[in-house]
């Protein structure tokens, strides 16, 4: 330890024997980086939300192009007078139909419509055979009269693969549907040919809803050009702050170079590794580009008041170098370290945001803590150095002597014991995956999420689970104990109150064997031969000129069935019942059929329910792994564990009541929250990291531990307000200009996060430090220009 001290020491010796030349190379470095820049994209990549090793998204890429993924667009068509069988009302929803599946990337046989080719009236002709034609054919009659269309009415009323799935109970709504394939996903011309022929077909007496996972992403691409202004704006607001707080040249323009040369690094970095920028995670680098702003204003601060002291720009420079590159450095590597082990999950887009922005992170040791006191040694020394800070300096003095003395400090730590208890128990409430109906993405009363809860209302749900049941041998589920099985699985899933409906092969045998036995309600059952089983198949694909009419049901080899079952949501607890009852199912009854299987889980319920497993996998191994690695690196730099201690134990706090935050405020942990999380847990511990390095500083200093609390409060106190504050200001302007809701919800858990980092580096650090005495900071001496502990001689014998 104490040679890697010296050798921390020694750094600066080499450093500021060559600025110029130092300073001349990162410019170089810069504009290198900067050139990469015009190479990065900013886009969604639909794969890299999925845990690629999970066994729902193995099942999922093996069934996407046979009977569709998550990729779901779904259009309802709702009447706010009569109901849907008119003429005009069938032309609209026929004329929708064709948008959509014309759509970029649609797969053609996965679009279902009452008014689509594969919605057909099936019967039993006066000759025994099945016949079949589509409900609605403009091509033959486009104008139906009042008996026909009486009679069209009543065909769907009998058919329960069209009524409840295709056309709402009451009547008043229809539905369509079409799967995109996911290897030719365009989200930005899928949303603009939807909202074309929305507003094309918009009219009084109809409403147009449309939801899907496309949707929602081409509505989260139409708020990038929002997203920059804030970025814009909220960098004029910061350098608003810095001239107001600082009042001088130096003071403004040294951080927001700290922004400029950090956030050209980093999306240099991006660049060079070849990947794209999501717009959902611009939080993460903005905070980083924040955070190296933060640190430019520990060095521009400490850097005035040691110019105050000694007079000499190169000389107070070197100083502030000396006092704060290790700490500095410290925080930043806890920032890194917090974003790398993001990488420990299996979500690719984490993986990629874990890789870049701890490199992004990483490169502010270079590009801010060298940079920074650097250039102070060779600008002009400035001739008005002495900064007011008015209120605030007079205040945190009297928080210096409060946690200074050690009656106040005691009840500190009792009152953080409490703190700690009640977030815990609110922690207990937090929700893996989504807390509430719709996207969190957006806001409650967005065109997405009412047209979610319109169709939800209207139909079974749009949101659709998919299990697949295989057989070993070809032509296996022709079996009728192995359809029997699906059908007692269907049943059990049927008992969910949240589950609004469900499809699948028992269902068109049993339709179909009731339609050849002059459609006797009876023999709506599975036959108890399989060729007769086999036969029935047969008749209902002839039946049909359209090719693969049993493809949405059975694949062509006849060993994999789809069973499809309909949600109204996608919630965590939505997601986690279906998915247990699923598993309680095969447990029990699903190797009662010899050679038949049950396998989870593919459309958005399966993949969701692998990305929420895979979240809560990463959540439980990121955090925890952030704590220790962050203790780790403190016990290493100071050489105690009390002092990793301290770490560990500010941390925890502020952890665990961001934890309760979101049990109180109901946020779920879901694939964007948690970068959130391990980021917010290394960006806060810088300040206690300052205020624990101070105390230790000012110790030597004064040779007295309640004078060197309330000299680090007064001045390290100051800094980590106005850094934190400077922070928070600029993160907030997120919560109330943004549309997007995550993007609010983040900063405003990011705010939470900071807020409780800075209680902790203000109030909970010092107050351990004044009870227990922690020998690392009040038995030390300074040798050869460092810091160390007191090593007690051995006595002589």
């Amino acid at each position: 330890m104490s040679k890697f001290t010296h050798f921390l020491k020694d750094l600066d010796d080499h450093l500021f024997a060559y600025p110029k030349v130092i300073l001349g190379l990162l410019f170089a470095i810069t504009v290198f980086f900067a050139a990469q820049i015009p190479g990065v994209k900013m886009y969604s990549d639909f794969a890299d939300l999925l845990p690629q090793e999970h066994a729902y998204i193995k099942l999922h890429n093996d069934i996407r192009d046979t009977f569709g993924g998550a990729n779901v667009v779904v259009v309802g068509v709702e009447v706010t007078e009569g109901t849907i069988f008119n003429n005009d009302a069938l032309a609209l929803i026929h004329r929708l139909t064709r948008d959509v599946d014309s759509l970029p990337g649609i797969n053609h046989n996965l679009v279902t419509s009452l008014t689509h080719r594969t919605a057909r009236n099936t019967w039993l002709s006066e000759e025994g055979s099945i016949v079949s034609q589509p409900y609605y054919d403009p091509t033959k009659k486009p104008i139906l009269t009042n008996a026909e269309m009486a009679e069209m009415r009543d065909a769907v009323l009998a058919n329960p693969r069209v009524y409840g799935l295709m056309v709402s109970p009451d009547l008043k709504s229809a539905l369509i549907k079409g799967q995109l394939n996911e290897g030719a996903l365009d989200y930005e011309e899928t949303f603009k040919q939807i909202q074309t022929f929305r507003d094309r077909e918009a009219a009084p007496g109809i409403n147009i809803h449309v939801t899907g996972q496309p949707m929602l992403v081409g509505w989260v691409y139409t708020y990038i050009p929002q997203i920059i202004q804030i970025f814009l704006f909220t960098i004029v607001f910061m350098f608003g702050l810095l001239l107001v707080y600082f009042r001088r040249l130096y003071g403004v323009l040294i951080p927001l170079l700290g922004i400029a040369v950090s956030s050209i690094w980093g999306i240099g970095i991006l660049s060079m590794l070849g990947y794209n920028l999501d717009p959902l995670t611009l939080v993460i680098p903005f905070l980083i580009s924040a955070r190296a702003m933060s640190h430019g204003i520990q060095l521009v601060e400490r850097y005035y008041d040691e110019f105050v002291k000694c007079g000499n720009g190169r000389k107070a420079a070197r100083i502030t170098f000396d006092s704060l590159f290790r700490p500095g450095s410290l925080g930043v590597i806890s920032d890194a370290v917090g974003l790398l082990l993001i990488s420990l999950g299996s979500i690719p887009i984490n993986t990629k945001l874990s890789y870049y922005a701890s490199l992004w992170a990483i490169c502010v040791i270079v590009n801010v803590l060298i940079l920074v006191p650097m250039l102070l040694s060779v600008l002009p020394q400035p001739k008005k150095a002495e900064i007011r800070h008015g209120w605030i300096r007079k205040f945190l003095p009297k928080i210096g002597a409060l946690v200074a003395n050690p009656t106040y400090a005691r009840r500190i730590l009792v009152a953080t014991g409490a703190l700690f208890l009640i977030g815990g128990i609110f922690s207990t409430t937090v929700k893996i995956g989504e807390a509430e109906p719709g996207s969190p993405l957006l806001y409650p009363d967005h065109d997405y999420n009412m047209s979610s809860a319109a169709i939800n209302t209207s139909f079974p749900g749009s949101e659709e689970l998919y299990i697949i049941a295989r057989t070993e041998e070809k032509g296996g589920l022709k079996k009728p104990e192995a359809i029997k099985a699906l059908e007692d699985f269907q049943n059990y899933m049927l008992d969910d109150p949240d589950l609004g409906g469900a499809k699948g092969l028992p269902d068109l045998v049993k339709q179909v064997n009731r339609l050849l036995h002059n459609n006797d309600p009876r023999y709506a059952q599975v036959p108890h031969d399989e060729y007769y089983v086999g036969g029935l198949m047969f008749a209902y694909m002839a039946s049909s000129p359209i090719p693969g009419a049993l493809k949405e049901f059975i694949n062509p080899e006849e060993t994999e069935a789809n069973m499809v079952f309909y949600y109204k949501d996608h919630q965590g607890e939505t997601i986690r019942r279906a998915i247990h009852m699923v598993k309680s199912w095969i447990a029990e009854k699903g190797n009662d059929v010899e050679g038949l299987s049950f396998h989870l889980a593919g459309g958005i319920i399966g993949v969701t329910a692998a990305i929420n497993e895979a979240v809560f996998e990463t959540n439980k191994i990121v955090v925890p792994s952030v704590l220790l690695l962050i203790f780790l690196f403190v016990t290493f730099f100071y050489g105690s564990f009390h002092a990793g201690w301290m770490m560990f134990l500010s941390m925890s706090f502020a952890t665990i009541l961001s934890y309760g935050y979101m049990g109180f405020m109901n946020i779920g942990i879901n694939v964007n929250t948690v970068p959130i999380i391990a980021v917010g847990i290394g960006v806060g511990i810088d300040y206690s990291i300052y205020i624990m390095d101070r105390i230790r500083e000012e110790v030597l200093k004064t040779n007295s531990l309640q004078e060197a609390v309330i000299r680090a409060i007064s001045t390290t106190g100051l800094a980590v307000c106005v850094t934190a504050g400077a922070l928070i200001l600029g993160v907030i302007m997120w919560v109330f200009l943004s549309d997007l809701r995550f993007q609010s919800d983040a900063a405003l858990l990011l705010v939470v996060m900071l807020v409780f980092n800075m209680v902790a580096s203000l109030f909970v650090v010092p107050s351990w430090i004044t009870i227990f005495k922690p020998k690392f900071i009040t038995d030390i001496e300074l040798v050869d220009g460092v810091i160390e502990e007191k090593h007690t001689a051995p006595a002589a014998t």
